[in-house]
């Protein structure tokens, strides 16, 4: 995290540094407009592919390995498994039952044991234990 941030600090200061050369540089008419106009553009340019290649090196991090001890031991069913990742995924009632080839009633019969199992009481506490116990990505 601290490398994280010291790197992208000193981008930012390498950033402004060069944009006050360049500043500089086109005030004293050593450069013309457009070549400065230029300049900045490629140097955006540049940032923005750099920056979205680290963070789309982050979200390829390692493979997801479910901790199926907790899902023994919490006595988690398959069927309260596909409706816990359906719930993670953002998914209502009525889309995880479409999905899932289940009645909404179902679907409340399972989250209502989900929740009693994982001892919550919100949808979003649900999926945040279930993280925490690495149950789902």
């Amino acid at each position: 995290m601290i490398r994280t941030v010291v790197t992208a600090g000193l981008v930012l200061a390498l950033g402004a540094f060069a944009l006050a050369w360049l500043d500089l540089q086109q005030a004293t008419h050593r450069m013309t407009p457009e070549l400065y106009v230029a300049l900045i553009a490629i140097a955006f340019a540049c940032g923005g592919l750099w920056l979205g290649w680290r963070i789309a090196a982050r979200r390829h991090g390692p493979e997801f390995v479910r901790n199926d001890a907790a899902v023994r031991s919490l006595g988690l069913t398959g069927q309260e498994m596909k409706v816990l990742d359906a719930l993670a995924s953002g998914r209502v009632n009525k889309e995880i039952a479409r999905a899932l080839g289940l009645s909404p009633n179902t679907i409340k019969t399972h989250l209502a044991n989900l929740f009693a199992k994982l001892e919550v009481t919100t949808r979003t506490s649900a999926v945040t234990r279930a993280r925490d116990l690495s149950l789902i990505p």
